[in-house]
């Protein structure tokens, strides 16, 4: 199974051999050359030179023409290890003749020892001008860097490319979309990881539509006992006390929204699109329900966008019946038109609370305390905002700008 670390590993060593490669096909063409024996480079040099049995001033001209106009250090030896002639700095030669060690200032230089046909020896040493070396070096770091970026660049760049679509995946899923899936490449970290990934996302997948699927089949079980006990309310007729009556017709009124609310919510959850799309005039639609409502005030312009009539009813009477419980009449709803798309807003003077707290209402069965009214299913708000998203938009309340009083804002969409 392959690890990150070790193709890391291998990575750089074949960057370090790429280099090396270039460094000794570099040496062997440009370096090597100058410092190897080679038997044409001897004859040319003995017949530039002054003939053996020549004076030592004579042979020692001849070298200095040799050498003319260039920074470097040389030395001629018999072959008996006598010094014939120098020309430059003097060169530590061995006392046989036959070697010399490489003076400090010309450590970063080039030297060579040339042996004639004659038997002489020429020794050279030539250093490089001040500063070079240090070019060199830093040549020589630029190479390496170079070498192991470019080596290195197509593997980080494979593995970015993966971590960056499981990034994408772990996104998608944090959005809702349960269904999203990764690639799984090689058999690496990051491929087992892409892997639990995977399992995690089907896991969280199943267990989500299993508990949709209690949850919609378990509020559907129930409307037959309701049945029964309403069927059970009407037979008792006047033989149960009044009060006894109403407060059961009034729990069981309770229990019917709430299945009814359960079960739409279990819809939409289960469905990703809407059922039916249709324009919807949803100015008419407003003023039909506000009209249900005693002291609702209702303004605004003609609207039409695409929708689910059913649903857009729902929200803008789960909108009014939050606020005959927890506001203040008269209820103001405002239909317009704005940048974020089609805004209906519904002041209905409830008392204000920080912003940071507004989001709780939209929870699920959370219930505001201090309501005048102890009904309600705790669903109202969470339908709100699931059909607005429905439709392309959001919901979101917020204290109005004087700070007195709570507004709730929906967003729709009008080209969903």
């Amino acid at each position: 199974m392959s690890r990150l670390y070790l193709r890391f590993y291998f990575a750089l060593l074949g960057s370090l051999f790429v280099f090396a490669v270039i460094a000794g096909f570099v040496w062997h063409m440009l370096i090597e050359p100058a410092q190897h024996d080679n038997g044409i480079g001897e004859r040319l040099l003995q017949n530039a030179l002054a003939p053996i049995t020549a004076p030592s001033e004579q042979q020692r001209t001849a070298l200095q023409n040799l050498v003319a106009g260039v920074d470097i250090d040389v030395a001629l030896i018999a072959s008996d290890g006598t010094r014939v002639a120098a020309v430059g700095k003097p060169l530590p030669i061995a006392v046989d003749g036959r070697s010399f060690t490489t003076p400090h200032s010309h450590a970063a230089g080039m030297n060579w020892t040339v042996q004639l046909p004659d038997g002489r020896r020429l020794f050279a040493s030539m250093p490089m001008v001040d500063g070079h070396a240090e070019y060199v070096l830093l040549l020589m770091l630029l190479a390496i860097a170079l070498t192991v970026g470019v080596a290195a660049y197509p593997i980080v760049r494979r593995l970015a490319t993966r971590l960056e679509r499981l990034q994408v995946g772990v996104e998608s899923l944090g959005a809702g979309h349960l269904s999203t899936r990764v690639a799984v490449e090689g058999r690496d970290e990051v491929a087992r990881l892409a892997q639990s990934f995977n399992r995690a996302a089907g896991r969280i997948d199943e267990l989500v539509g299993a508990h949709k699927s209690l949850l919609a089949n378990a509020s559907h079980e129930l409307r037959t006992p309701l049945t029964r006990i309403r069927m059970a309310v009407e037979l008792m007729k006047e033989s149960a006390e009044p009060e006894r009556k109403s407060g059961l017709n009034q729990d069981i009124a309770e229990l019917d929204s709430l299945i009814d609310e359960i079960l739409l919510a279990s819809r939409l959850d289960a469905v990703a699109e809407t059922e039916v799309n249709e324009d919807v005039d949803l100015l008419a639609l407003a003023a039909e329900e506000c009209s249900r409502y005693p002291e609702v005030e209702l303004e605004g312009t003609p609207v039409t966008l695409r929708g689910d009539t059913r649903l857009l009813r729902r929200l803008l009477r789960n909108l009014l019946e939050n606020a005959r419980r927890h506001g203040v009449a008269p209820t103001r709803v405002a239909l317009a038109m704005s940048a974020r798309g089609i805004e209906i807003v519904v002041s209905d003077q409830g008392p204000a609370m920080p912003t940071e707290q507004c989001e709780r209402l939209f929870a699920p069965f959370y219930r505001r305390s201090g309501s005048r009214e102890s009904v309600g299913t705790g669903l109202g708000l969470a339908l709100v905002r699931q059909i607005a998203r429905r439709h392309g938009g959001d919901a979101r309340c917020e204290p109005t700008p004087d700070g007195q009083y709570l507004r709730f804002i929906v967003t729709l969409s009008p080209t969903r």
